[in-house]
């Protein structure tokens, strides 16, 4: 499970912080802590931020805050920390508690006395933590070694970083010809069923194979450069897929 807003509470050492209210949208992901020190912290944020207002070096009105909230909101955060002591925001008025609670945004309250580095080292560590066990869990739940190749990878870009040192052209241009490079090696190597296959002329089918070879610097004949054909196909089909791309059936030699 992904760190949400509810559970910044309950992470070590982190009891002092309560969730004052937005109890509603306590389930919200954390991903990433952000301390504004601006009075305007929009511009700064990519959204599911948890921010953290800390009123140093700027004094906030019950006004301000209430254009903080808003501002949150518009901005897609997680939600908001405010810190509250005698010196700076003394404590959170009940008007902002209820805004928040009408408006659905986590709103936590940490006390001064709680250091500021403690808190975003352990919030920063526990979304890595819990990143990487989704990430673990979801490669056990992986229906095909292709599947968890792919997850453990990552984004498509990745993939494609990962293979590019193995081959001559940029992954990228392999990624129209792999249902040719897929009906080959499902039909182990056989021309004639991969064009039945494919719905194209036998020579074409040729065609588009000498392409992949040539593109991609490899030789079927050569065992170790077969491996890394049928890798690729399992690592780059899905890339493939997920950009839209298909081959026209009936291309004609050249």
């Amino acid at each position: 499970m992904l760190l949400r807003c509810a559970d910044i509470p309950t992470l070590p050492g982190l009891g002092a912080i309560v969730l004052r209210a937005g109890l509603a949208g306590g389930e919200r992901p954390v991903r990433w802590p952000y301390v504004a020190e601006n009075r305007s912290f929009s511009p700064w944020i990519q959204g599911g931020e948890l921010v953290f207002i800390t009123g140093i070096g700027r004094h906030h009105s019950q006004a301000s805050l209430t254009e903080r909230l808003y501002e949150a909101v518009q901005s897609g955060v997680a939600g908001l920390v405010i810190l509250t002591g005698e010196a700076y925001i003394g404590q959170l008025p009940n008007g902002l508690l209820r805004l928040a609670d009408q408006l659905a945004l986590p709103l936590l309250e940490q006390p001064y006395s709680l250091p500021m580095v403690q808190v975003t080292e352990t919030i920063s560590r526990a979304i890595v933590q819990r990143e990487q066990a989704y990430a673990r869990r979801a490669e056990q739940q992986a229906d095909s070694l292709a599947d968890r190749l792919q997850q453990r990878l990552g984004s498509t870009t990745e993939i494609a970083d990962f293979v590019r040192p193995f081959i001559a052209c940029a992954p990228e241009q392999l990624s129209p010809l792999q249902s040719t490079l897929g009906a080959w090696l499902a039909q182990q190597g056989n021309l004639s069923a991969a064009a039945q296959q494919l719905g194209c002329h036998r020579n074409s089918l040729r065609y588009r194979l000498n392409k992949i070879f040539n593109m991609s610097g490899l030789d079927p004949k050569r065992p170790a450069d077969m491996q890394t054909l049928i890798l690729l196909h399992v690592l780059l089909s899905e890339t493939a897929e997920k950009a839209d791309i298909l081959e026209t059936p009936h291309d004609s030699t050249p």
